[in-house]
Order: structure tokens, then sequence, then C-alpha cells
């Protein structure tokens, strides 16, 4: 017999996360889908015969980064500490797997893509995740080792520079530098002398300076960044319609869905350039706002991060601080592009641009982070 009267007595604790946070995920994801269809809908509608065809697939890949989302959060993290090395070996393979001609996908010159089914995934993006998590894993077990020998620092920039190469073998310097910063600001948190990390800050600035050196196309960009308009109808074009669409928008905007730029001027509108489209329809005041919501949505990010580090979990904390640190990165080259700010890349702007790929593995990003916050209130609170 089923005791009904032991059932009415069961009482369920709400699941309760930061309302900042969550009130930033929310506002970031709406204004998301509605930047997408907006900046998109034309160029879908020429080239597919269907104006809604990038919103469905950002939709769809929104429902599966929720659902990804739900299960991770569904994970205590410690079950991720221990499985960093397996997820480390995880993201080599992946990123190995991309460069063999028959597995990896090659669009617009980069061999980035897999394919898994109907669904296609840029390797790169799942590398984030898992070298965020065993570097916090590491971090955490090996910190004393990691602040006061050389091996256990060497160790780290061994796999990072393994990284970096995979990357670039693709290429995919956007990536590779982004991953590597994030990497680098995770051991500064985690106590790396500051001499070691000036050093390191050193040589990647002079990797980074020879690597656009030596190669045409990406000093190419660089001389458009510098001076878009002197080829504004060749290797500058895209920054000047891009500098074209902030003018335009004045400081209130042209109103969504107004924006003359999407109308087949500006490349890549709803992917790499989609802030200058936000720009355009909802002006200067529309921007300072969205970039306040990502310096809030970060400075949460951090909080949580710091909260975790009080209650003596280095793993939770460095997982918070290298996802604020990724987002923060990620946020500020590419809203850096659109304006002119720095050379042309080709980074998304979290939850706003067009990318499923993107899409997925920042819900799962952002879940980890909000496992870390029911974790903490879970110990503060009982």
């Amino acid at each position: 017999m089923i005791d009904l009267g032991a059932i009415k007595n069961i009482r369920f604790k709400p699941i309760k996360f930061d309302l900042s946070l969550m009130f930033c995920i929310a506002s970031l994801i709406s204004i998301g889908l509605i930047m997408v269809a907006s900046s998109s809908m034309d160029f879908a509608n020429s080239k597919y015969s269907d104006p809604w065809f990038f919103i469905k697939k950002q939709v769809v890949f929104l429902l599966l980064g929720l659902i990804a989302a739900s299960l991770v959060l569904s994970v205590p993290n410690e079950v991720w500490n221990k499985t960093s090395g397996v997820l480390l070996l995880f993201s080599f393979t992946l990123l190995i797997a991309v460069l063999i001609p028959g597995v990896g996908k090659s669009v617009n010159g980069s061999q980035r893509w897999i394919d898994f089914g109907p669904v296609g995934i840029q390797a790169s993006e799942i590398a984030k995740c898992c070298l965020i998590i065993y570097f916090a894993s590491y971090l955490s077990r090996r910190n004393i080792e990691v602040r006061h020998s050389w091996f256990g620092f060497l160790k780290m920039i061994i796999v990072m520079g393994i990284v970096a190469l995979l990357l670039l073998l693709e290429p995919d310097f956007g990536s590779a530098v982004v991953i590597c910063v994030t990497l680098c600001f995770m051991m500064f948190v985690a106590g790396i002398r500051v001499f070691r990390f000036f050093l390191l800050a050193v040589a990647g600035v002079c990797a980074m300076t020879m690597l656009a050196v030596v190669s045409p196309y990406r000093w190419e960009r660089i001389l458009a960044f510098l001076d878009p308009w002197a080829n504004q109808f060749d290797s500058g074009y895209q920054l000047v319609q891009s500098l074209i669409a902030f003018g335009r928008g004045e400081w209130f905007g042209l109103g969504l869905g107004n924006s003359l730029q999407k109308l087949f001027f500006l490349p890549e509108a709803h992917t790499d350039f989609i802030f200058a489209i936000y720009a355009e329809e909802f002006g200067l005041i529309g921007a300072l706002i969205l970039i306040a919501i990502f310096g809030l949505f970060i400075a949460k990010i951090f909080q949580v991060g710091s909260l975790a580090a009080e209650r003596d979990n280095s793993f939770a904390c460095y997982l918070c601080y290298g996802v604020g640190i990724m987002f923060a990165i990620q946020t500020f080259i590419n809203m850096g592009v659109a304006s002119g700010l720095m050379p042309t890349k080709g980074l998304t702007l979290p939850f706003i641009s067009y990318g499923g790929s993107s899409l997925l593995i920042t819900c799962i990003l952002v879940s980890f982070v909000l496992r870390v916050d029911l974790e903490n209130h879970q110990a503060t609170h009982g």
C-alpha cells in the first residue's frame, strides 16, 4: 500500500539561483534570438528562399543547449573534476580528427567542423569547455606544484602549446588566442608567480606577432584594421561597412529591423558582425545597455567563483573564473573587431551571434556556473 499521508508530507526545496545572473542569461538569450532574426531574414530569403531559415536553426540549437545544460546541471561538479583527464584526451582526439580528410569538414577554407549525424560541431568549441575543466582540476589538485615548481608550470604550457598548434593547423587563430589567454589568466588567478606569468605573456605576444607577420592574409587584415578606408572596396570592406552601421545608429538607432547594412552590404551580418547591426538598430544607448548586461553577467560569474573559494572549493572557483574570463575575452574581441578597435577575427558574440556550436557550448559553460551557484546555496543554507 502507498502511504498517501507520507507523500503529502514531502516538501520539495525550490532550486535557488542568483536572480541577477538568471536575468542576464535570459536577457542575452532573448536579445540573441531577436538579433539573429533581424539581421538574417533578407539574406536567408535570398539564399534559401526562407526568411526564417537561420532563426529556426538557432532555436533548435538553443533547445539542444538547454537540454544539455539541464543534464550538466544535474551532475555534481566533483564528477567533472574526477573526469578532467578523460575530457582532455577527448578534446585532443577531436582536434586531431577534424584535421583528417573525410572526417573534418572544410568551410571557407578552414577545416574546423565535425558532423555528428545531422549536427555539425566546431571541435574548438568543445575543446574550450574541456580545457577549462581540465585546467581548473589540475590547478586545484597541483596548486603548490604549479606555483613553486617550474616543472609543474611547464606541463601546463606544453598542454596549451599542443592545443594552440592543433588549432592553428585548422587554421583557427581566433580560438587559439581565446583559449590560450583564458588558460593563462586561470593560472594567474591560481597564484603563479608574476615573473613566470610575465615571461609567458611576452612569449605569447611574440608568437602571435610572428604568426601575423609570416601569414599574408593575417598581415592584410592588420593593415586593413590600421586604415580600412585605404582599401574600402577590398581588404577593408567589411570593417568600413561595420563602421558605417555604427555611424548610422547614432544615439538611439534606426529601430528594430530597420538596419540597411544587413541588406547585403555587411558580410557575416548575423554572425561575427552582429554587434554592428545591433548598434545600427539600437544606437549608442542600446550598445551601452548590451555592454552593461555582459558586464553584469561576467561579474556575477566571478562572484559565484569567489563564493566557491570561500568554502574552499578551489576547483569550482577556477572553473567559474575560467568561464567568466573566456566570455569576457570573446565578448571584448567580437565587439572590438566590429567597432574597429581590433583587427578582423572570426569570433562569435556569446548568446548573440548565429552559430549552433557556439550557442550549444555557451549554454553548457553557463550550466557549470549555475551548478556551482547551486552548490554554494546548498552549502550555505543546507
